[in-house]
């Protein structure tokens, strides 16, 4: 493991109030110290108790280059348990990267992404799980993933995870020595207290499973695809949700030609909103591709919202869309209901076939506006979203690792059932036990270490 120093600019490369230079290792405090100086000039870092703060400046020789206050953290009670040492300077580019550039003339060399969180990791400050939430927190979407990813932080999967995998250990140690010690620990009907034991097993991480679904919309946001007929009301709806003009709005059908992105935000949920060129017979060269686009995007979506023009008649236009939403979470807005309507909602209800959510709207006066977010909030999270008790996967490697648990455990239901052995148990037990070791970082290879760490952003 390495123990030398490491060290990276902490906050974001952009001209602001303040920026931190983070340092890491046994020589932290030393090589701050030959470039750091008190008010009175002296040189005095190791003198100080941890976690202090103290104001002076940053020399290059004999030249000031900022004035600045310098924390303090000795080993082992800092976030890598080794000494950390962070430069809180002014926020400009220029003197931040000069002042790290000092840092590793003295002896420091730049950090690799990730690497003081991989080194408080390795060093055992924090298991795996709680060192992908620290990401998970930077690059949260919005409040309920910020909330679960706290969660995590503090350890809920991991104190989920450890308790399964005790149980599970204690079962394999039991086995283990009834089979070793015969004479003074009986197997007679262990297999039965097992099976049951097993079941409830497989049920704990049915239900971390049964999360994931919901763990990976709130993380990534829910991929919604505006669809509709040219001038429906779509481009109107992506300005409205989004609190600005982000689409160009006119009365001329077909204004949209390609898909326009937005991350919109409701009720602390974030939907990943696709703006789609108006679904419509077009000999138009560039229509035609926007709208193909259109359908593409419609296949991979998690949620539809079809935006109808209640003052025009449906046509072969509405009933193609209908077809393509088939079998989709889907939201139907019967927009411009401010003016005089064609088809009533319940007949546009009767002819999507599925259990459509029909909500009336108007783009123009913005009303039905909070009925659709109450919809979408329904249709995937019943209403409402707590964090009360629940541990909620949001990772996919941790989901993986649980599909491994899973069918590890339904091979020992398997061996009870059909009366095998009982080390064939343990077999299986054992690699139940080692794939939910893969989530909190106790059985783990370096490659993948590595791997996931890489991801981190600079100086974290």
């Amino acid at each position: 493991m390495n123990t030398d120093t490491i060290a990276a600019i902490a906050t974001a490369m952009s001209n602001s109030g303040i920026g931190i230079i983070r340092v890491s290792g046994e020589e932290a405090i030393h090589t701050v110290d030959l470039i750091y100086r008190n008010k009175k000039g002296e040189r005095v870092l190791t003198n100080f108790k941890s976690h202090t703060i103290h104001y002076g400046f940053i020399y290059d020789e004999d030249e000031i280059v900022d004035e600045v206050m310098v924390s303090l953290m000795k080993k082992p009670n800092s976030f890598t348990t080794e000494d950390v040492v962070e430069i809180n300077c002014h926020g400009g580019i220029v003197v931040i990267n000069r002042i790290l550039e000092l840092v590793v003339k003295n002896g420091a060399r730049l950090a690799e992404p990730g690497e003081f969180t991989k080194r408080a990791f390795l060093n055992g400050r924090i298991d795996l799980s709680k060192a992908e939430a620290v990401m998970d927190v930077i690059s949260s979407k919005n409040e309920a993933a910020l909330k679960n990813s706290i969660k995590q932080l503090q350890g809920s999967v991991y104190k989920k995870i450890k308790k399964l995998r005790e149980d599970i250990i204690f079962e394999i140690a039991f086995i283990e020595s009834a089979l070793d010690d015969p004479e003074h620990i009986s197997l007679e009907g262990y297999t039965d207290k097992l099976y049951g034991k097993i079941n409830d097993l497989i049920d704990n991480v049915n239900k971390l499973l049964s999360s994931a679904e919901n763990g990976k919309i709130i993380k990534e946001g829910i991929k919604t695809v505006i669809v509709g007929k040219p001038n429906a009301g779509k481009s109107s709806l992506l300005n409205i949700l989004a609190g600005e003009e982000k689409a160009i709005v006119t009365d001329i059908a077909g204004t949209t030609r390609d898909a326009l992105e937005e991350n919109i935000n409701i009720g602390g949920i974030s939907l990943r909103m696709i703006d789609t060129a108006g679904i419509r017979s077009t000999e138009d060269i560039i229509e035609k591709i926007g709208v193909e686009k259109a359908k593409k995007y419609v296949e991979d979506a998690d949620l539809i919202v079809y935006v109808v023009d209640s003052s025009v008649p449906l046509d072969e236009n509405d009933f193609e869309i209908m077809k393509l939403i088939e079998n989709k979470k889907s939201v139907i807005l019967f927009n411009k209901s401010d003016l005089d309507a064609d088809i009533s909602p319940d007949e546009l209800k009767d002819k999507i076939k599925d259990n459509a959510v029909v909500i009336k709207t108007s783009t123009k006066e913005n009303t039905g506006i909070d009925k659709f977010e109450e919809a979408v909030k329904k249709l995937f999270f019943s209403g409402s979203i707590s964090f009360d008790d629940e541990v909620m996967i949001t990772n996919l490697r941790h989901k993986e690792a649980l599909q491994d648990t899973l069918f590890s455990l339904k091979q020992v239901k398997k061996s009870v059932e059909d009366e095998m052995p009982e080390d064939f148990f343990s077999i299986d037990l054992m690699s139940a036990y080692a794939s939910l070791g893969k989530i909190i970082g106790e059985e783990v290879e370096e490659d993948l270490v590595n791997e996931i760490f890489s991801k981190f952003c600079m100086g974290k």
